[in-house]
């Protein structure tokens, strides 16, 4: 059965007694292009362990099942199992587990993994985030809503800069690599998506501080730097006294900060004994 043909996918579902759930964010790629881009992009090798989110009817597992030597795939929706059993009836290497993603263990992830998915949209940001910052994947692959691809690999000064731009510059480097077109899924969704890659660089950890001062800082994006960490506790002397030492300008919007620059606010800060909420 070919899973990028919607006629074929139609009649699966039929078979199945099954309807696509908007509560799960099921739009199933039937993009052959776009399918093989996700793959070329993951650079898959014959003896990699990949995990995918949000399997569906399991069109992009059964290319990653060819691929790789171990494949893990966390579906959240139990209807689907009927359907995946009879999909990757051909795929041993491949284990479905049937929980919510977001309280998937990724710490039983191997070293060196790989993420690659059609993400579910409802959820794509805090899955990314949790990857990231589990340390476990080399790289991450993912189809996922341009806005929140534009989003991840934006830069400095530009108006989809913000708070998931930093948390994934911090953890690596995000390309969106191409946009899929609402039509290449079914259901078709309301917006584009796009195929974007993370080349993640080792030995990065988690930065609590770091992420706590920038989340404070993008709260308001139309007030200062300086005017949202003294909102967030802060006293505003030592901040004054943080962004003078760091060379700022003490009108300065979060927006214009590249990471580096966060980096050493929040070591200022943290030497003038100031914890982040």
């Amino acid at each position: 059965m070919k899973l990028t043909n919607p006629s074929a996918v139609k009649a699966l579902l039929t078979q199945h007694g099954l309807r696509p759930d908007r509560d799960f964010g099921q739009n199933f790629l039937v993009d052959a292009s776009a399918l093989n881009a996700i793959v070329e992009a993951a650079g898959i090798q014959p003896e990699d362990f990949v995990l995918e989110i949000g399997p569906g009817l399991g069109t992009l597992t059964q290319r990653l099942a060819q691929a790789a030597r171990t494949v893990v795939s966390v579906e959240l929706d139990q209807r689907l199992e009927p359907v995946l059993a009879q999909t990757l009836a051909g795929s041993s290497n491949v284990s479905v587990v049937f929980q919510d993603a977001l309280d998937f263990d990724f710490g039983s992830v191997p070293d060196g993994a790989l993420l690659v998915a059609n993400l579910p949209y409802n959820v794509a940001t805090p899955l990314v985030a949790r990857a990231l910052e589990s340390g476990r994947f080399r790289r991450l692959v993912f189809l996922v809503q341009r806005e929140v691809a534009e989003r991840m690999a934006a830069s400095p000064s530009t108006p989809q800069y913000g708070a998931l731009s930093l948390l994934v510059r911090h953890f690596g480097n995000a390309r969106a690599l191409r946009h899929v077109a609402p039509g290449s899924f079914y259901p078709a969704p309301e917006v584009t998506s796009s195929v974007v890659r993370i080349d993640v660089d080792p030995g990065k950890s988690r930065a609590p501080e770091l992420f706590a001062l920038i989340r404070h800082a993008f709260t308001h994006r139309r007030k200062t730097l300086k005017r949202n960490l003294i909102m967030a506790g802060y006293a505003e002397g030592r901040v004054g006294e943080a962004l003078a030492s760091s060379g700022l300008d003490p009108r300065v919007r979060a927006e214009a900060l590249d990471l580096a620059t966060f980096e050493r606010l929040s070591e200022r800060l943290h030497m003038a004994g100031f914890s982040s909420k």
